[in-house]
């Protein structure tokens, strides 16, 4: 059964990320993927680009289902509490 870090090390391997949350319980999993590639970017793309970077894991029991939310760094440092 692949670990909330394997599945991290998977991404983060194929995509620059500014910062990278992954969770689950084995075959699903939630992500919060940020990466400056996703500039410019539909949602489905950048998906679709995470995607990429698992490979044929998104088509076994590994990865079962990945719910995203993919931001760009603008986005995400706009979406963060300030203290």
């Amino acid at each position: 059964m692949m670990t909330a870090d394997q599945l991290r090390a998977l991404i983060a391997a194929g995509l620059p990320c500014e910062h990278l949350e992954v969770d689950g319980d084995g075959r699903h999993w939630t992500a919060l993927v940020v990466s400056a590639q996703f500039e410019g970017k539909r949602p489905i793309q950048r998906h679709q680009r995470v995607y990429a970077t698992l490979g044929a894991k998104m088509h076994t029991d590994e990865v079962h289902a990945l719910s995203m939310k993919t931001l760009t760094p603008a986005e995400w440092a706009a979406s963060s509490p300030r203290a």
